[in-house]
């Protein structure tokens, strides 16, 4: 079992449904956000060990704004960001990960590689 909590932020409810049960049966604890002032605050108080982020998010903003202003907040500079997203990989994957991202994963993602990754970015 690990102690590692992973923070998703993304607006698709069934997506955090679905994402869920399968980070929690791998031993990880789940919260999740559904935009940037709930996905900040989120962070703020539980200083998550990894982020899954959307880069689709409400009109508020956008991940990748949120991605940038993650990394540039203290608690969250070397926080692992997994980017998963819809969007066009040719557009966005060079961006994310130029912006810090970890990795970067277009829904919907192999369960497999999400997982690697994921252990992988927590150093497991």
């Amino acid at each position: 079992m690990s102690d590692k909590t992973i923070m998703i932020v993304d607006d698709d409810l069934h997506l955090v449904l679905s994402l869920t049960p399968r980070l929690e049966i791998n031993g990880y604890k789940v919260i999740s956000a559904m935009n940037r002032s709930a996905a900040k605050a989120m962070a703020q108080k539980n200083s998550p060990d990894l982020v899954i982020l959307d880069l689709r998010l409400p009109a508020e903003s956008d991940g990748l704004m949120l991605l940038q202003q993650m990394r540039g907040a203290t608690g969250l500079m070397k926080t692992p960001i997994i980017v998963l997203t819809a969007g066009d990989a040719a557009s966005y994957k060079k961006r994310v990960l130029d912006a810090g991202a970890t990795a970067f994963f277009q829904k919907p993602p192999d369960n497999d590689e999400l997982l690697g990754a994921i252990r992988k970015a927590l150093g497991g």
